[in-house]
């Protein structure tokens, strides 16, 4: 056996001990600075995915106010929304000092590079992508990034263990960058639509940053049971998208506008956050609609109902 098999094996092994099988340990307590609210909710924070307003065609600019002025703790931007403020002329420096001043933090952002697939240019080229959008995140103060499975939806993608080796392709770029790439489920895909194929591609992919991204809608859509959440270990879940799903439409032909407020639908947040927390998740619930009648209203009214209805159903699921 070479010293690189060696060393591939034991990043591996403490990938596979440390990274997601769950553990059940708490993750690092909260800091001093973190608000009385975070201490509320049990340590549980709040941050407004900006698709959740995306129909009332809103700037980055007034993206951030909004989330700030309604009581986000973070934003979850999208990266087209990020490239059309630097492309109009907009200055990155001042829209960092925006949200450092506004007293929010970019947790995470949405991006879809191509990363996964298997024709080898269009992947250099998603990687290319995938810095580019990582280098703008990164000069505004943002953390992680979604890598969902773009390219390998609509036909069941490559097998997971190539999978994994991209992932960690994607993973090594971020780190080079300073911005990790959250492994994101989609429960409509053919590729990456499960818990269980979420775990295995971020634990094989054998990097210390592997994070996953669930998201309540995509699980119950991919067809996983949510006591799976158990088996990931909290600490790699740094953020979550939160939301609800309505009985009807039913399973088959639910899609993400059919998304509502947490506790306006049928999904277990009870057993989903109780669970989440009794295993140590310590990190942001970030609350992701594609809902076209809210879009049809207010922003401010959609923010704000939105993160009063995810506090509600954290206090009830903690109570």
């Amino acid at each position: 056996m070479t010293d690189a098999s060696m060393n591939r094996r034991s990043i591996l092994s403490i990938a596979a001990a440390t990274t997601l099988v769950g553990s059940g340990l708490p993750t690092a307590p909260a800091k001093a600075a973190d608000t009385a609210a975070s201490d509320e909710f049990g340590g549980i924070r709040f941050c407004l995915n900006t698709s959740t307003v995306r129909g009332q065609e809103l700037t980055i600019t007034e993206q951030v106010d909004l989330a700030a002025s309604s009581g986000y703790d973070a934003i979850e931007p999208w990266v087209r929304d990020l490239v059309a403020y630097k492309e109009a002329g907009g200055s990155l420096p001042d829209l960092r000092k925006r949200i450092e001043d506004s007293g929010i933090t970019v947790e995470s952002a949405i991006g879809f590079a191509q990363w996964i697939v298997d024709d080898d240019d269009q992947r250099r080229k998603g990687l290319e992508q995938a810095r580019s959008d990582m280098e703008l995140l990164k000069s505004i103060g943002g953390k992680r990034i979604a890598a969902p499975p773009v390219g390998a939806t609509k036909e069941a993608g490559p097998a997971l263990p190539v999978i994994a080796k991209r992932y960690a392709d994607l993973l090594n770029v971020g780190a080079e960058v300073g911005v990790t790439p959250e492994l994101e489920l989609w429960g409509f895909s053919k590729t990456l639509s499960r818990l269980g194929e979420l775990a295995y591609v971020a634990t094989e992919a054998g990097h210390p940053d592997a994070c996953v991204l669930p998201d309540v809608y995509h699980i119950y859509k991919g067809g996983s049971d949510f006591a799976g959440l158990a088996m990931i270990e909290a600490s790699r879940m740094p953020a979550f998208h939160m939301n609800d799903y309505p009985a009807n439409p039913p399973w088959e032909t639910i899609g993400d506008a059919d998304r509502v407020y947490p506790g306006d639908g049928i999904a277990p947040l009870d057993e989903i956050i109780s669970l989440l927390h009794r295993n140590g998740f310590r990190g942001y619930f970030s609350l992701e609609l594609f809902n076209r009648d809210y879009w049809k209203q207010p922003a401010s009214e959609v923010a704000t109902t939105g993160l009063r209805k995810m506090k509600a159903a954290v206090r009830k699921a903690l109570a």
